[in-house]
């Protein structure tokens, strides 16, 4: 799970996504799913895992879905696509509820702005990410 579907399930939007969205590495077959609505992203192999955690699904079915702090940058990076109030929203939201580097509180909620730092490094983002926060915490 990823971008929207996992911004979601993070409660971080408040929004109800249109369709699944589900991300595979760069390079293999995209999955062709029917129902329901999917959203296929491709992400670069080397980071693919970056952030990858277990959300549980059903009662002892988990499935793999990108952090609450992954997701939010990867919202910031593909802000022109996903919209940037979105992206901005879940970026405040986030730094509310994880506060300005202390543990979280919310569910799935990484360790705040250190978290979001460390990923969006990892993603070469912190050009689009640092700006941000900084805004958003002023």
């Amino acid at each position: 799970m990823c971008g929207e579907s996992a911004l979601a399930l993070h409660e971080l939007i408040d929004d109800i996504p249109a369709a699944v969205h589900i991300a595979v590495p760069r390079g293999s077959r995209r999955p062709t799913i029917s129902y329901p609505p999917t959203v296929v992203a491709q992400y670069a192999a080397k980071t693919f895992d970056l952030g990858i955690e277990r959300f549980e699904a059903a009662p002892g079915e988990t499935i793999p879905m990108y952090s609450a702090a992954r997701s939010v940058v990867d919202a910031m990076r593909h802000r022109s696509h996903l919209g940037e109030t979105l992206a901005l929203s879940a970026l405040g939201r986030y730094l509310r509820r994880s506060g300005r580097g202390g543990v979280g509180v919310g569910v799935g909620v990484g360790v705040g702005v250190g978290e979001l730092q460390h990923i969006a490094s990892e993603l070469d983002a912190l050009a689009v990410v640092r700006p941000a926060v900084e805004a958003v915490l002023a």
